[in-house]
This record gives structure tokens, sequence and C-alpha cells, in this order.
């Protein structure tokens, strides 16, 4: 009896973390959330870049820079951009680059934490 309860209780947990979310990071809110969302992000060449999302607009903040950018909608992800540089990419991680071209600003950026 006793090793049958033993069977049924890891059964029973097995069934309970199979059921749990699994935790894939920090999500980035939806463009038209209002509240503004502070996300700071770790990239390659440990590169860290800090954004704050808010009503379909980011500040990106990489070093002692801060671009502006407005968002620009993205079929498979998303996109924020101005006339110069863009914070763009797919799931939670993002890419800056400047839009002339080159080697992106920072790229494979993955959420770290929340900042707000």
């Amino acid at each position: 009896m006793k090793r049958l309860s033993i069977v049924a209780l890891a059964l029973m947990s097995g069934c309970t973390a199979q059921e749990q979310p699994l935790n894939t990071g920090i999500p980035r809110p939806a463009p038209e959330e209002a509240t503004p969302t502070g996300i700071a992000y770790l990239c390659e060449g440990r590169r860290e870049v800090a954004v704050v999302y808010a009503k379909n607009r980011v500040s990106v903040t990489m070093g002692d820079r801060t671009w502006r950018l407005e968002y620009q909608g993205a079929g498979q992800g998303f996109r924020y951009a101005d006339a110069t540089t863009e914070w763009s990419g797919r799931d939670n991680a993002g890419t800056l680059k400047a839009l002339s071209g080159g080697a992106p600003l920072a790229a494979n950026c993955q959420p770290m934490r929340r900042t707000t």
C-alpha cells in the first residue's frame, strides 16, 4: 500500500510540473500599451541597452546616447524607427541598428530585467 501511495504522488507531481507555464523571460509589452515599461537588455559583446516602451513609442538608451523611435509595425515581430535608427526583432530578442547600414549597434539583445 505504501508503494502505491508513493507511485501515485510521483505521478501527480509529474502532471503538475507539466501543466505549469514555461518561463519564457520578460515579455515585451504590446505597442499600444500606454503604461511605460522599461526593460534592460544584454546584447552580444556584453553591450547593455535600456528600452522604455510606451504607447507606440520607445526610448532606447545605449551608453550616453538615447533614441526616441516610433512604432512602425512588422509582419512577424516588432519595429520602432526614426529617420536614422531602428530597434527591431522577433519574440523578445532585439537589435539596434543604423538605417544607413553597417554592423548593428547592438545585436541579439536578450531581456535581463525590468527597469520600471
